[in-house]
């Protein structure tokens, strides 16, 4: 952030102005190291915003984990800490999406008006604050010790498992490699109980002479405990119904190209003096999703939990999938409008007249960016609290990045999407074109709907099929205990 402020404020590191030189002489390029300064601390905000999102999701959710006093039941404490959790999550979007806004009006208004100097450097000043807030509430924190890499050990177990490939897995699992001891530090909630699927990675825990040494220590790379083993499955399971977050994505994308080339087409005018910036327009999606996250807690989840019994209204499947029901409402209202946008064109013989501005006003993409904000209201929040919960212990910031790591994924995939409909398109009417009046973007918002109902589809069958995370406790005795029993989903019973 200080190296983009210190690009906008100083001359030496940015081009002059193009009103400096005469009219006739073109604004003169950046340099190449000026380019490289900006690009370099573009860079390492990319890096910063890599390792703060994933991380703050699951330092956050861990400071519930031990606030209830000795005296109260185990299951009431537990209920406790669930709905602090869940409450956590909403609140954590809930600030994202107000940042967004306060970006998308306030400094982007200060970097119009008043310079790109204050407009990166209240940001940077910001981001200072926040680290000196953590550094002072640093001994307050609840702090989970570190117990290795993950992907080590998940490397370990494919290691295991292939090298003893041609080894018959026992019918009993208790005849599987056991140590409390060696997963302490990664199983602090209690160990992941053995499940009968992927049962190939079980070879991994299977006890082969040389796995142990003469010491007593196990070689990871040749043997794996059960615990370390459900860890590498419960990351495998989670994979088909992750995989539904990266179209939410793809179908989004539209929001920040097509929409705006809409926008510049219609009326914008807002009072005789004001035209709103097409770019804004998103400010009614995050608007949206704010109101619905203030509202979920105080409105939906009391009324839920009248119809449904559980503590939470729904359960995080049934929040996600809600949202890729209205997304897919959402596209086909994008649609729905640029049909109309286009007919108006047409009535007003416009269509050869992309600059022209079609009398229509821009408010009517407004219920667009309010639906797809409403959706992501519920997607995302109970995408990342699914990811959150059916993680491993130990691989929860992981869980978290893989939430970030979908939209990426999904935002690249709208571009493979626009390509290979610009070259199916090609010479026949091309849908996607300069002239968006000759176009059809109409076409391309049903193309996406459809893509998204089927996703809907892929998500419901992987919901059907997944199996929850199996979890055991020690009680006062002793022994183990299953906390939450295995079992699919499609039998009944939707498990948070």
């Amino acid at each position: 952030m200080v190296g983009v402020v210190v690009s906008a404020v100083l001359p030496s590191l940015r081009p002059p102005p193009c009103d400096d030189p005469p009219a006739a002489t073109p604004c003169q390029r950046a340099s190449g190291w000026q380019l490289a300064l900006l690009y370099l601390s573009l860079l390492l905000t990319s890096l910063g915003s890599g390792g703060i999102r994933p991380c703050v999701v699951a330092f956050g959710a861990d400071q519930f984990e031990r606030l209830d006093s000795a005296e109260e039941e185990e299951k009431a404490k537990a209920k406790a800490e669930a709905e602090r959790k869940r409450r956590y999550f909403n609140l954590y979007f809930f600030t994202m999406g107000l940042a967004a806004l306060l970006a998308l009006t306030v400094v982007v208004y200060i970097q119009e008006n008043v310079g790109w100097g204050w407009g990166f450097g209240i940001p940077a000043v910001g981001m200072f604050m926040s680290i000196v807030v953590f550094l002072v509430g640093y001994p307050l924190y609840v702090l989970v010790k570190p117990g290795g890499s993950p992907f080590t050990r998940l490397a370990q177990v494919v290691a295991a498992a292939f090298k003893k490939r041609n080894a018959a897995v026992p019918e009993d699992p208790r005849m599987l490699y056991q140590d409390k001891e060696l997963d302490a530090l990664i199983s602090t909630n209690g160990r992941l109980l053995h499940t009968n699927q992927l049962t190939f990675f079980d070879r991994a825990a299977i006890v082969t002479a040389g796995d142990i040494s003469p010491s007593g220590q196990p070689d990871p790379w040749r043997l794996s405990t059960v615990h370390r083993v459900e860890e590498l499955k419960s990351i495998v399971r989670m994979l088909p119904i992750w995989s539904a977050g990266i179209m939410l994505a793809t179908a989004s994308s539209h929001n920040y190209t097509f929409t705006i080339m809409q926008a510049r087409t219609m009326d914008r005018h807002m009072g005789p003096h004001f035209q709103l910036p097409p770019a804004t327009l998103s400010i009614f999606s995050n608007a949206a999703m704010l109101v619905t996250l203030a509202l979920y807690d105080r409105v939906f989840v009391p009324l839920a939990r009248r119809v449904t019994g559980l503590p939470s209204g729904i359960t995080y499947f049934q929040r996600m999938g809600i949202g890729l029901a209205i997304s897919v409402l959402s596209v086909a209202t994008a649609a729905l409008v640029e049909t109309k946008r286009r007919d108006a064109a047409a009535r007003h013989g416009l269509l050869d007249s992309p600059a022209a501005v079609v009398p229509l006003s821009v408010f009517w993409l407004v219920p667009q960016f309010a639906v797809h904000g409403v959706g992501d209201a519920f997607s995302s929040v109970g995408h990342m609290e699914f990811l959150y919960d059916q993680a491993p212990e130990s691989m929860r910031s992981s869980a978290a990045a893989l939430f970030w790591l979908a939209a990426s994924i999904g935002n690249y995939m709208g571009t493979v999407l626009v390509t290979a409909v610009q070259r199916a398109t090609r010479g026949r009417g091309e849908w996607l074109q300069d002239n968006i009046n000759r176009g059809r973007i109409d076409n391309y918002y049903w193309l996406v709907t459809c893509i998204t109902l089927l996703n809907l589809g892929y998500y419901l069958v992987c919901f059907y099929f997944y199996t929850m995370k199996p979890l055991e406790v020690a009680d006062d005795c002793d022994k183990d205990c299953e906390l939450s029993s295995l079992q699919k989903n499609g039998s009944g019973a939707a498990l948070v």
